[in-house]
């Protein structure tokens, strides 16, 4: 994207260095300003919601978070909104035809008539990640911004996890959990097996969602490594459940390569934000 330019206070033409990336779901928002002369965080926060909103509901707290933060006030060189719900499927490419997204979508989650279809690419993968997006919050940023990128957050979290320095011989179970949501992504080598995302309201559910998937894809709970990150902690009920399941349980720390003004193991910002860009 190319860069934008507005001038100061004495006129002169000076070139914007901030990227803001948005993260919206049902259940929550958070949002960074990322410095790209400094590399570091401008602003950064993370809202949950008490219960499920509509999505009339979600867009009036942006614009209310947006107000508290000035955040339509600034101006930015990019702009990402990453999208993270549930109704999504990945699809191999060479199987993929961009004439039958409501067909991919349909059998794993239920899609109106008047749902608008959206899709990521992930090139270095040959993976399609056909997903709803929400258009109501799409319209409001364009209607802030102009020209702005949106993407699902399963593409990200794929995209991030198998970047090489996160390779591992051994099949690891990533699950990010945050908002009564939980993101598997498990990877052996440089192989995707598997990425899914399911809600859940007590740490059973949890418990049953993460032993099904790994019984699904024949992984032993004495072998495979389980990863937890996000909304979660060592000695958390979520965490202490699993360890009583499963040998090789741990809290897994992001490590931000690419911006090293960041303490993977002090920052809350939630991992996916901050990997959008």
């Amino acid at each position: 994207m190319t860069k934008k330019e507005t001038k100061n206070n004495t006129g002169e033409l000076v070139e914007d260095f901030k990227k803001l990336s948005i993260q919206v779901s049902l259940n929550g928002l958070s949002f960074c300003v990322l410095n790209t002369v400094e590399n570091s965080i401008v602003s950064a926060e993370s809202v949950v919601f008490a219960k499920r909103l509509t999505p009339y509901e979600v867009l009036k707290r942006l614009k209310l978070l947006f107000s508290t933060h000035k955040i339509e006030q600034d101006r930015y060189s990019e702009v990402v909104v990453v999208h993270r719900n549930t109704l999504f499927s990945l699809v191999p490419k060479p199987l993929f035809n961009e004439e039958e997204l409501a067909n991919y979508l349909k059998f794993n989650t239920k899609i109106l008539a008047n749902d608008h279809l959206a899709y990521d690419e992930l090139d270095s993968f040959d993976i399609i990640n056909v997903y709803v997006p929400f258009v109501n919050i799409n319209n409001y940023i364009y209607d802030l911004f102009g020209e702005f990128t949106f993407k699902h957050n399963g593409t990200v979290l794929v995209e991030s996890l198998m970047n090489p320095h996160m390779a591992s011989k051994e099949p690891t179970c990533y699950v990010l959990i945050s908002e009564q949501q939980m993101d598997v992504t498990i990877i052996s080598g440089k192989k995707l097996l598997l990425y899914n995302s399911f809600t859940f309201i007590t740490k059973e559910d949890f418990l049953y969602y993460l032993l099904f998937t790994l019984e699904q894809l024949e992984l032993d709970t004495e072998s495979v490594f389980i990863k937890l990150f996000g909304q979660i902690e060592e000695g958390d009920d979520i965490y202490t459940l699993c360890y009583n399941y499963a040998k090789n349980v741990s809290i897994f720390f992001p490590s931000f390569s690419e911006h090293p003004h960041l303490n993977s193991k002090e920052e809350t910002i939630d991992f996916t934000v901050i990997n959008a860009f």
